[in-house]
Formats: C-alpha cells, structure tokens, sequence
C-alpha cells in the first residue's frame, strides 16, 4: 500500500506549494495534479522545491538503468552509424512527444515526462529478441514493461509514486494507465517507434519512400515531420474535453497500417534483423550459463538468488545489460583469449 509524502513548511510559501497551486489554476479538470498523488512506497523527505512527479523524473534520469539506455538496441542491433535511434534517442523521442500532448491537453507534463522516461527501463539488450529470449527461458509472463517495474521498485530502489509506476508498466499491453498521462505515453509510445523506425529504415536502404502505403501517407504525411504533427493534433483534436485519449478514426486506421507494415517489412523480415538469430544466442547462452554458475554473478545478486532464485537472478542480470556488455561477457566466457607470449 503506498502512502502519501508528507512534511512541514515554515515560512513563507514554498516553490513546492505555489507549482501545486498552479496546478490547480490551470490545468484540465481530467488532468492528475502532483498534490494527489497515492504516494510512495516508502515515503520521501518532503521538498519544497519540486512536485512528486518532478522528483520522479530527476530520479529516473540519474539512475543506471536510464544511462544504460544509450547502449541498448531500438532496431538495428549495435549500430555503428551515429545516427540511428537507441533505446535512449527513443526514450527521449516518446517523453518529447507526450510533452506536446499533454499541454495542448492541459495534462500534466511533469507526470507524463517522468513515465515517458522510465518506460523502458527495464529493456532487454538487443530489443525485443532479447525480450523473446527471456520469455522462452525465464517464463512467458516476462515484459519489458514489468521489467522496468522492477528495476523502479527493486533493483535501483526509485521508489516512485504510484502513478509513475502505473504508467510504466501500463505503457504497453491491453489494460490502460488509471491516468490520462500514462495513457498519452501509450500513444505517445506508439507514434515515436512508427516514425523513427520508418526514418531509420530508410536511412539503411531497407525501404524506400516509395514502399510505405499510399493510404496512410496520403493522410499522415510523406515526411516524418509531417506525419508526426498529423498523429499528434488528430490525438489532441480527438481527446480534447474528454475523459479519455483517442485518435480520430480514419488517422488511427493509417496509423495502424503504418505499424502493420513495419512488422511485415522491418521487424520481421527485413536485413535490420539478419543478425538477430546469433543476438538470440547470444542472450540465451548467458542465461544458461549464469544459472548454471549462479557464483559467476555479480555479488549485487546474491540476495536475489537467496530469496527468488538463481533463474531471476540471471534474468534480472542478462535484462540490465547493453548489446556490447552482452557480447563482451559472452566473448570473455566462450571465446578463446590469444596466448600473447610468442
């Protein structure tokens, strides 16, 4: 059960409780306002400087699983090139994007960047390869999206408000965030992969601008600009003075066809994921061996295979890791060292 942060002012009115206030004053009637959050776990020191929500977004942003981010695949394994997305560039992309929403909404931003930050926490190295992996030799309920839960709650100990927490791991799946935030970050999730996975595509030679579906370019937009605004003022446009986030019909009809055609173009079948069978065994290689060898993991570990078990310890430690972390620890392991003393 969460319970609410609590703490005394003295003084004159703090930076914390006139930023409340304009809460109150100036957003939606359907916005979530920081003053009623649920709480904590284990409630916090009061600040008189930030909301709730902002502390929860400074706490995302200075954890070792955000940074760890720049180094995790978003398509294209391991990318050399400097100028395709990782799964931070994405992380940056979605909070970027239910930011726009959320004030053209009157939401409240600092709840939204804080969930659109820690959304993907959680993630496997090599994207959702490594996910697939996970779940065929962990267990089939494994997500990225209870992952990132866990790693808030657990693993780095954030400790965030109820609500942070609800929208990360509600971000994705069929049921909904409680908040209309958490609910913008699952289009604002949505509208980011389709467009940079699209420009990123392109980039590499995969698609060509001729390939993508003339239906839905006739209504989104030839250019990743253009489609971006289009999905995003159809959301605004659509969930205006309402209780709840939509997109206009014949724009989430586009939409989804633009999803659907990177699953059968890009995700699936595509020279992007030429290298994902060996990612694959990559990660699964590490997992049997760490179970296997459960003193081979790093200390920090220990009292995870005490009271859960040396098989989500090993979860828990090949999910933390960077594509290059993986492949380096599979390389120290398996790969032969060349005897330098000729």
């Amino acid at each position: 059960m969460c319970t609410k942060t609590d703490g005394m002012i003295s003084g004159e009115q703090s930076i914390r409780k006139m930023l409340e206030e304009r809460e109150r004053l100036t957003l939606s009637q359907y916005a979530f306002l920081s003053e009623n959050t649920q709480g904590r776990l284990y409630p916090l020191n009061f600040d008189d400087t930030r909301t709730e929500f902002q502390r929860d977004r400074d706490r995302i942003i200075h954890s070792k699983s955000f940074r760890r981010l720049m180094h995790k695949t978003q398509v294209f394994l391991s990318p050399e090139h400097d100028h395709y997305r990782t799964r931070l560039t994405h992380t940056l992309e979605v909070t970027q994007i239910a930011r726009t929403i959320c004030r053209s909404l009157r939401l409240n931003e600092d709840l939204a960047e804080a969930i659109g930050l820690g959304h993907d926490l959680g993630h496997t190295p090599f994207g959702h390869a490594g996910e697939r992996v996970i779940q065929r030799c962990y267990s089939p309920d494994f997500t990225h999206s209870k992952q990132s839960l866990r790693v808030a709650d657990k693993l780095e100990r954030l400790d965030l408000t109820y609500e942070v927490r609800d929208g990360i791991l509600m971000h994705s799946g069929n049921d909904m965030a409680k908040t209309l935030e958490g609910r913008v970050i699952r289009f604002a999730d949505r509208i980011a992969y389709i467009n940079h996975d699209i420009d990123d595509a392109l980039r590499a030679g995969i698609l060509s601008q001729d390939m993508l579906p003339r239906y839905a370019t006739d209504i989104l937009g030839k250019t990743h600009g253009e489609r971006i605004n289009s999905m995003v003022t159809s959301l605004v446009r659509a969930s205006t003075d309402k209780n709840d986030i939509d997109m206009e019909p014949e724009f989430l009809k586009a939409t989804d066809e633009l999803r659907a055609f990177l699953f059968s173009n890009v995700y699936f079948n595509s020279e992007a994921k030429s290298e994902e069978s060996k990612a694959e065994a990559v990660v699964e290689t590490l997992y049997t061996y760490f179970t296997q060898n459960p003193e081979k993991l790093p200390e920090e570990f220990t009292q995870t295979v005490e009271d859960e078990g040396v098989e989500r310890a090993a979860c828990d430690y090949i999910s933390g890791m960077t594509d290059r972390y993986a492949i380096r620890t599979y390389s120290e392991i398996y790969v032969p060292k060349l005897w330098m003393g000729f």
